[in-house]
């Protein structure tokens, strides 16, 4: 960046009279709506004004340009100054502002993507940092373009741990496209923030983490034009010491004023008051980026070759997966691999030999990870997987919920799924997770039972809308499928049938063999059974499972290495729930497990061929009862 250049007066005052103005529209829209924090918006005013009319570059009626300078507002509650700048700038009509809140207005409580000028939704704190490390990441190592990201952040949200992932993150990386500015505004909702107004502290603790920190006073538009203007090899902190309420009387810096909007009549004199200040209504225009991040396409990705396994040969999903994404690799130069430090059991290694420029290594920060992949994937810049061990998603279960809010297209693969791991135990046994990304709205749930379904997953979830989930496994299995086979998002494969079958057995994974392992005994008993692969736990293929239970006089058994709550059991319930004649019989692991070898574990839990096989012949001996 150039060096700075002091602005003249005229232009500092028009920064100064704009900011009174973001104040006015913050105030009306909150009292219209008789919600919202007004005094969160006002302790930011200067710091916006001088960001969107002196400091960043972009095209107001295009708001989402791949070349613009971004902008992420992890304060998410003070929305409605971020709507009043996009009003200023012209893109909203002020009108539209008294709207704020309604159920038929896009300026809904805190920012969401339905509005163009909003890449990520924010509001549950602590997140916005991540997504802007993504956003700048991608900018200086995929993009190499001259846009840069600005996040603004309240000291509240500084008590998240996830803010500090994120900013050793941008340390690590030295993202110098990055400006995090700190609204130390002293209070949060129902008391002060823990350090209050010692904002030398802020400073240290972000030096700490590799960034240049300054310190401002965050109501003065030419120490703020000063701070945005210096460059350094690293990522830049901009401690703004801000007040609460800054410019209402009777409310600045005071207590208890949290989220509250001013009565009507307050807001009429404040807007008086604030009104008198200004001293000219000629408005700014923002200065328009350089044209230079790169056209990208990531629509309708193919693998460049169908795969290559064997029927009978042994492979871990987990391993397939990472051969899987580095193939993809070569399809695409947008699809990109995140991961945690479990690159060498999730297999992403794989990617990142082959890849090495688009490997992002998060290190041991799930939360974060999250956060980095959703800004990556923002305005269609990437195509992410970020990889980790299944069970290590739930410590970032509110990143996924808000990426689904934030309509963000994110592949996720969690490895190590169930108690078939083993000997390394519960802490590290994924046995929560179908049941957590089924409650995700627009997720798409694949659970790959071979390596061949493993490919197809990965192809498929490249080219899906929504957060995508693949479930992948630790044990070799064989495969059992032709590299021909043909996967679809919600269609199960029947893999073993014949017109003798007498129930229906639906497993997944590593419970898919042992139900081809049970059938094979039972074949001696002259017992039949009929296998499914449901391929995906969400959206399940409930027209094969109710065709085939009909076939079988409405028996189904499922086994599945994950608790009963929520997992592909209650799914394949929930699927027949009020179909006459359908009896379902679930078998997963019922409580807390142990280390122990996968087969033991298997057995102990009543998930294993030998399980499967008690509950077929108790199945039909119930029936032969009722007979």
């Amino acid at each position: 960046m150039e060096d700075y250049h002091k602005p003249d007066q005229q232009t500092l005052q028009a920064l100064k009279d704009t900011a009174n103005r973001l104040r006015i529209s913050s105030i009306k829209a909150t009292t219209a709506a008789g919600s919202g924090h007004p005094t969160s918006c006002c302790s930011a005013a200067e710091i916006m004004s001088v960001l969107f009319f002196h400091t960043m570059r972009y095209k107001v009626q295009d708001p989402r340009n791949a070349s613009n300078d971004r902008f992420v507002l992890s304060k998410g509650h003070a929305a409605p100054i971020l709507y009043s700048v996009w009003a200023e700038a012209g893109f909203l009509q002020e009108a539209d502002l008294l709207n704020l809140r309604k159920i038929d207005s896009v300026l809904e409580g805190h920012p969401v993507p339905r509005q163009a000028f909003t890449d990520v939704a924010t509001g549950s704190l602590g997140q916005g940092l991540g997504a802007a490390c993504g956003m700048a990441y991608t900018g200086k190592f995929f993009d190499r373009a001259s846009y840069r990201v600005y996040c603004l952040l309240g000291d509240g949200e500084l008590s998240e741990g996830s803010v500090w992932e994120a900013m050793a993150f941008a340390g690590f990386y030295k993202l110098d496209n990055l400006v995090a500015i700190f609204d130390i505004n002293r209070l949060g909702q129902s008391d002060p923030a823990p350090l209050q107004h010692h904002v030398e502290i802020y400073q240290k603790r972000c030096e700490a983490f590799g960034w240049h920190a300054i310190i401002v006073d965050g109501h003065s538009v030419e120490e703020l034009c000063k701070a945005f203007g210096q460059a350094k090899h690293q990522p830049t902190a901009i401690i703004a010491k801000t007040f609460k309420g800054k410019g209402i009387s009777g409310v600045e810096d005071k207590e208890s004023w949290h989220g509250k909007p001013l009565p009507k009549n307050m807001a009429e004199q404040v807007i008086q008051e604030i009104d008198d200040r200004i001293q000219n209504k000629k408005k700014l225009s923002p200065a328009l980026p350089e044209e230079d991040a790169p056209i990208v396409n990531i629509r309708n990705i193919k693998m460049p070759s169908p795969p290559t396994y064997k029927v009978g040969e042994k492979w871990a999903t987990r391993k397939a997966y990472g051969v899987a994404l580095a193939k993809l690799g070569h399809a695409n130069d947008r699809v990109i691999a995140l991961d945690g430090d479990t690159k060498n059991s999730t297999f992403t290694e794989l990617f990142k030999k082959e890849h090495p420029s688009r490997y992002i290594e998060c290190y041991i920060a799930e939360q974060n990870m999250v956060s980095i992949a959703v800004g990556c994937a923002t305005r269609d810049r990437t195509i992410a997987f970020a990889s980790t061990f299944a069970t290590f998603f739930s410590r970032a279960f509110d990143q996924i919920r808000m990426a689904a809010i934030s309509d963000s297209n994110i592949n996720l693969c969690g490895s190590h799924c169930g108690v078939s791991i083993g000997e390394d135990g519960p802490s590290q046994m994924g046995l929560e997770d179908l049941s957590m990304f089924r409650a995700i709205p627009n997720s798409t749930v694949f659970y790959p039972s071979d390596a061949v379904a493993t490919e197809k997953a990965v192809e498929i979830a490249a080219n899906t809308k929504g957060i995508c989930f693949i479930r992948t496994s630790r044990p070799e299995n064989p495969v059992i499928y032709n590299n021909n086979e043909d996967f679809h998002i919600g269609q199960a494969k029947v893999v073993l049938k014949s017109k003798d079958d007498q129930v229906t057995v639906i497993g997944a994974g590593v419970t898919l063999h042992e139900a081809l392992a049970a059938a094979e005994q039972l074949r001696k008993e002259k017992i039949y059974i009929r296998v499914i692969d449901p391929f995906t736990i969400k959206p399940l293929d409930k027209k094969t499972i109710l065709e085939n239970a009909r076939a079988t006089k409405g028996r189904i058994i499922t086994a599945e290495d994950h608790y009963h709550e929520g997992g592909m059991g209650e799914a394949v319930c929930a699927a027949v729930v009020g179909e006459p004649g359908v009896t379902v019989t679930r078998l997963a692991v019922s409580h807390v497990p142990r280390s122990g070898k996968p087969a033991e574990l298997l057995r102990m839990f009543g998930i294993d061929k030998d399980a499967i096989m008690q509950a077929v012949r108790a199945a039909l001996s119930k029936s032969r009862n009722a007979e």
